[in-house]
């Protein structure tokens, strides 16, 4: 049942027929997607070359940290969409997250200590 008449509005709901007016999607770029895909590609593979290229310790440790953190706040910077929230929101989720690496990278150290006084 298609309206052929052109005075009526086919975009209310009341006339909506889907045979005669199709919402197009808006794209919004795929620039930024494919930019985030690129950098995380490159920061995976700067992970997977560190991994074989330094010895095992303490700081191979926070290199693995600090690149897996970095991923970690880019994507929620992209894909969580906080870039676009104001400073106090940003600050609620950063600040917490320095202390949670904080805390990872003095567990490393202290169970580095332990195990030397141990063995």
């Amino acid at each position: 049942m298609a309206h052929h008449n052109t005075n009526i509005d086919i975009h209310d709901e009341e006339n909506y027929d889907p045979t005669v007016w199709v919402p197009k999607a808006h794209s919004h770029g795929t620039k930024a997607l494919w930019r985030t895909f690129w950098f995380l590609f490159f920061v995976t593979i700067l992970d997977i070359l560190l991994y074989f290229q330094l010895d095992p310790g303490m700081f191979r440790n926070i290199v693995f940290i600090g690149l897996g953190i970095m991923k970690a706040a880019f994507i929620v910077y992209i894909f969580m969409h906080l870039h676009y929230e104001q400073k106090v929101l940003k600050m609620t989720i950063v600040l917490p997250m320095i202390f949670v690496v904080y805390l990872i990278i003095w567990l490393l150290q202290e169970a580095h200590v332990w195990n030397t006084l141990i063995w």
